[in-house]
């Protein structure tokens, strides 16, 4: 067991706290990993308020990379001193998903089976609950050996970490999930950090034209800049007609994009993606909405009329072990501009400041480089 510094949320609403931590030596299925930086994302937020679960205190942090220190007994995949990026859908290779040959569906995918703790004070052994099973707001973290993914260790510690979270949940989006490719058209509602990745995706993608959407003048222009072809002020024009309005100019006759990825996770926003989409078009909801929120009413007849599909995208349908090193290379060779997405690197005390500037819709991403 070791002792490191680590970022928790002891109680809901309360400010994050920087605390002492114990890591026990892995045990078998298990790795220790020494993390090199750590993206501050908004999944972390919702721990923090308490909108994932009560199962506090939390140990932050999810968005990640770093390097193996040590492995239990029995681990092969990954060995000391690999660089890797860590995932939180290790699969289990039993469920049914799995079974059928779709382990990107897999939900019943490994942790660590030993538990980290606070050390000191008077919660001195109390047992932390790693967000997302990873909790990489430390100094070093104990994961499932499965959560491991090994990827090119010439690559920016910093820039690859984001895969482990919200870049891979857009660029998914569109390509997994929505199935984007050359000769279709797709708009993003939502250009934070998620909906840049998207819009990223699509340009990788080869799609056109890729319509970013959002209230924000300077996420669109963060959006033009990763790879959107237009811009659409929603606070100004009904998103709905622009898009259709672009989309035909493109390929006439269009009655709006292929493929409309909803990156906010609200009912208001959803709505306008379902009718911002061709006949036969999918909708790609990856903005994560509360617990209370509702679908809006739309008439069943134009469910079923204007055909296609409406689906959601978890962790944008990647599978970390083909997904990651892909996404790697493809940063490695310049198509992929991972770098974009990092605003500012951070001290790993500086996590509750982050979550104030994510707020002001300032930054796509604050990294913490330990």
């Amino acid at each position: 067991m070791q002792q490191v510094q680590a970022v928790v949320a002891k109680a809901k609403g309360a400010p994050v706290e920087l605390v002492t931590i114990n890591v026990p030596d892995p045990g078998p299925g298990e790795a220790v990993v020494k993390v090199q930086a750590c993206g501050v994302c908004h999944t972390d937020l919702h721990y923090r308020e308490g909108g994932i679960n009560d199962d506090f205190p939390f140990l932050l942090g999810h968005e990640a990379s770093g390097i193996v220190e040590a492995v239990g007994p029995d681990v092969t995949s990954v060995a000391p001193g690999d660089f890797v990026i860590l995932n939180w859908r290790a699969v289990c290779g039993e469920c049914r998903a799995c079974g059928r040959g779709e382990p990107q569906y897999c939900f019943n995918t490994h942790n660590a089976t030993q538990k980290m703790t606070l050390s000191g004070g008077d919660m001195d052994g109390t047992e932390l609950s790693p967000a997302l099973g990873i909790g990489a707001f430390a100094e070093k973290t104990l994961v499932a050996a499965g959560q491991c993914t090994k990827v090119d260790a010439d690559a920016r510690p910093a820039a690859v970490g984001l895969l482990g979270c919200g870049v891979m949940a857009g660029i998914g989006a569109a390509i997994n999930t929505g199935g984007i490719t050359r000769g279709r058209s797709i708009a993003v509602i939502g250009c934070g950090g998620v909906g840049v990745a998207a819009v990223a995706g699509a340009a990788l993608a080869g799609a056109s034209p890729i319509i970013a959407v959002d209230i924000d003048a300077k996420k669109l222009e963060q959006a033009k800049a990763i790879g959107a072809t237009h811009t659409v002020d929603s606070s100004k024009v009904d998103p709905v007609e622009e898009i259709k309005r672009i989309c035909a100019e493109t390929y006439p006759g269009a009655e709006g994009a292929d493929v409309v990825v909803e990156a906010v996770g609200r009912p208001e926003t959803w709505k306008q993606a379902f009718y911002a989409r061709d006949l036969a078009g999918t909708v790609v909801l990856v903005g994560v909405p509360t617990p209370d929120m509702k679908l809006p009413e739309i008439p069943l007849i134009d469910v079923f009329g204007r055909g296609g599909s409406l689906k959601s995208s978890w962790y944008g349908d990647c599978l970390p072990s083909r997904d990651f090193p892909m996404l790697v290379d493809l940063y490695r060779q310049g198509r992929l501009d991972l770098d974009a997405f990092v605003t500012e690197e951070i001290g790993i005390g500086d996590v509750e400041a982050a979550f104030d500037r994510m707020h002001g819709g300032d930054v796509l991403r604050s990294v913490v480089v330990l």
